[in-house]
């Protein structure tokens, strides 16, 4: 027999053919001298979990550190080499003149063997994920309540009948959720709730708080990521598009009292952003504006950061979940769908919400939990189309721990919970239910034209497609983020440098440390990447649309979660090695150099690179409202000015928002131009500098009028100016002009 010690080829070798034999284990864990180092750890969960003797398992109890062996060589180079071969190879990825994916494969596969050769001689240590603290709860149910809550539902579902929200069925909707949220909610008197604790807090004659470093970094982590967020807040991105006209027209609707569940405009869409866009109107009296639908998916992104936060405290400690949320709030990704001001951001926020209180329930074993996660799940179906897909994430992240051995002894309750999920999570779906039976077509429009040939014929064998399709998604965090340039910069990686590097190498470690210990945890996140992508994926009828990030931000919540991870792991183990008095600045240094990386690659995509794509891409509808306003503020009136329409130029209805009036479509045809003859005020006509067409009707019509060229700020975007004056003054011409292009 073989005793030697396997070294890391054997291991790569085993773990490409696994079909040859068992992969050779990883050496035991010794007593070492660094036994003492682990107190420096920051914020490592030890759970202890009295088990009876027939119940102990060989596994590590979960959220310990593994030791590292003891070495002469303190200098962990291994781990380092392999951060840096990771950030070489995604380096070698960013978008240049020719570039090729072979040299950032091989940095990459440098990377992966570097990090197999650091967890075997112990350099870089796996912090395990953790199990919960379970909770023995019974199932009580309050069944008065639950019948009660039963004829309410059935109530409610007739009610919504007509695609309208009342106050009378939103009054039996809600009640018939609250209470049998009532039915099934555990009371337990002997912990108090938040709320309690606060009005104590509240009540007490002096107040007092400890201010430590670690709530100081929290808040500066937290400032960054407001700063990134809304920074530029009104220039990035400076114009809408049709769509988002289609949506203040639905605000505009609910403004005047026309309260829809589904909204059919532009093919159908879900409530959620256009009530909390009617909201902010109201509320800080923006108006029908593009300023009231950046406010709220603004709002919605950042409050997708504590979510992403608490995750990681859940499935790992603080500082990953500090580390998760900062490098979100500073990515490119997130930002660009929060600021593109459509539904987009409204998908990530309720995974980040679902999952956090599904794996907190799962984990403590909480009833409550699992009535919160499927209170987030309902609201979330009334959000944004691709969230459809988050009920089968549910299942799957509930299937996995019933599979694996952390379910022991809580199956068959764990199932009960998920169950009650589903209904409350049904149970606040109902309007759109209602919807969908009695418009079963327009209510799955959107998502059929993607998937079958319904629009458009197929291109090509599905299956192939869908191939072609997965890998194209899950290669986009390091390639090619797609081409669509409202949500993204055209044909870059979907993640920065920093973040791709670390997220490939949380990959790695996950993969391994599922290996070892197998965690249902690391399966699910894993497996939860490409499920919350199929939105993106499933189209089969469109592939050229697919990636795009607005229908994969499902995922971000994950990737992100991995980059938190992974750095944690990193500064845990260099912490372990770097113990000198210089170890501890270089450490810092890592950290501090990364993170700066990051927040400056993410701040050119942002801010010059984004800002400048978008500007190129979209039409300057400000320009030609600005014009209109100072038409009607000096010389003109606002029903004397029109906009021709010309075939793939603005959108007319865009132009009435910018110059004031967002009910107002300024368009005029050419075969109406006759009709402008009876109006004796000045008249000004904005025409597309290609429409010659309509440049010599007007010209004909009106030969006392006045043609002059306005000069875009952004190229190719000029158009003409044409100008009558009123009857009975056509002396002025001149200085009218100077006051409009003014």
């Amino acid at each position: 027999m073989d005793m030697r010690e396997p070294s890391v080829l054997d291991y790569v070798k085993a773990l490409l053919t696994p079909w040859k034999g068992n992969i050779p284990a990883i050496p035991s864990e010794e007593k070492g001298e660094m036994q003492d180092a682990l107190h420096d750890v920051p914020e490592p969960k030890v759970l202890e979990v009295q088990l009876h003797e027939d119940e102990v398992t060989p596994f590590p109890k979960p959220g310990t550190i593994e030791k590292p062996i003891p070495q002469t060589i303190i200098w962990p180079w291994r781990s380092l080499a392999a951060l840096g071969f990771a950030l070489a190879a995604q380096q070698s990825m960013e978008p240049v003149a020719n570039r090729l994916w072979v040299p950032g494969v091989v940095l990459y596969l440098f990377a992966a063997v570097m990090v197999l050769w650091a967890l075997l001689s112990r350099e870089w240590l796996l912090q395990d994920a953790p199990d919960g603290e379970p909770v023995r709860e019974k199932l009580v149910i309050r069944q008065l309540l639950l019948w009660i809550s039963i004829p309410l539902a059935l109530m409610a579902f007739l009610m919504f009948g007509g695609n309208r929200f009342t106050s009378s069925n939103v009054t039996v909707w809600v009640a018939a959720i609250t209470i049998f949220v009532a039915a099934f909610w555990v009371s337990n008197p002997e912990r108090t709730g938040w709320i309690r604790r606060l009005s104590n807090q509240i009540r007490r004659p002096q107040w007092s708080f400890t201010l430590t470093p670690w709530m100081l970094l929290v808040a500066g982590m937290i400032l960054l990521s407001i700063f990134f967020r809304t920074y530029q807040f009104t220039e990035v991105p400076p114009e809408m598009t049709s769509d988002h006209a289609e949506k203040l027209l639905d605000v505009g609707d609910i403004l005047r009292g026309e309260t829809s569940i589904f909204f059919v405009r532009n093919t159908g869409r879900e409530p959620l952003q256009m009530y909390l866009t009617a909201a902010v109107a109201k509320l800080f009296g923006t108006g029908l504006s593009f300023d009231s639908l950046k406010i709220g998916t603004i709002l919605a992104g950042l409050l997708t950061l504590p979510f992403i936060y608490l995750l990681g405290v859940e499935i790992a400690n603080k500082r990953a979940g500090l580390l998760a949320m900062t490098f979100a709030g500073m990515a490119y990704w997130p930002n660009v769908i929060s600021r593109a001001s459509l539904r987009f951001t409204l998908y990530p926020l309720f995974v980040a919400a679902t999952l956090y209180f599904l794996i907190r329930g799962i984990r403590r074993s909480s009833m409550n939990d699992f009535i919160i996660a499927g209170i987030m799940l309902g609201i979330g179906l009334h959000g944004y189309t691709p969230v459809r897909i988050l009920p089968v994430v549910v299942i799957l992240a509930v299937c996995l721990f019933l599979i694996h051995r952390h379910s022991r002894g809580h199956r068959q309750e764990t199932l009960w919970r998920l169950v009650i999920l589903a209904t409350v999570g049904f149970l606040i779906f109902l309007p759109l239910l209602r919807y969908w039976v009695s418009d079963p077509d327009l209510f799955v429009f959107r998502a059929l034209t993607r998937m079958s040939s319904l629009e458009r014929p197929i291109p090509g064998a599905p299956v192939e497609i869908f191939l072609k399709n997965l890998w194209n998604a899950l290669t986009m965090f390091s390639w090619d983020n797609g081409r669509v340039w409202l949500v993204s910069v055209m044909n870059r990686p979907a993640l920065d440098v920093v973040s791709g590097a670390l997220f490939h190498l949380g990959v790695i470690l996950l993969l391994i440390r599922y290996m070892r210990r197998h965690h249902w945890v690391d399966l699910f996140l894993l497996l939860a990447i490409p499920m919350l992508m199929l939105p993106s994926i499933l189209s089969l009828a469109f592939p050229e649309e697919n990636p795009v990030l607005n229908r994969t931000s499902g995922a971000l919540v994950v990737v992100f979660l991995i980059v938190g991870i992974t750095l944690d792991s990193m500064i845990s183990s260099l912490n372990l090695r770097l113990r000198s008095r210089s170890g501890k600045p270089i450490l810092i240094g890592v950290v501090v150099i990364l993170l700066a990386w990051s927040a400056s690659q993410n701040y050119d995509l942002v801010f010059n690179q984004y800002k400048h794509s978008y500007s190129m891409s979209s039409w300057n509808t400000t320009e030609l409202g600005r014009v209109i306003r100072n038409f009607s503020e000096s010389i003109g009136y606002a029903d004397s000015a029109y906009v021709v329409p010309y075939p793939h130029w603005v959108d007319t209805r865009l132009v009435g928002v910018n110059a004031g009036d967002p009910t107002k479509d300024y368009a005029l045809w050419p075969r109406d131009f006759l009709e402008t003859v009876g109006e004796t005020r000045a008249k000004m006509f904005l025409i597309n500098p290609n429409d010659h067409e309509s440049i010599d009707a007007l010209q004909q019509l009106y030969p006392q009028g006045w043609l002059k060229r306005y000069i875009s700020r952004y190229p190719d975007k000029s158009f003409y100016i044409f100008i009558v004056p009123p009857q009975e003054s056509r002396s002025e011409i001149p200085s009218y002009n100077e006051i409009i292009i003014d």
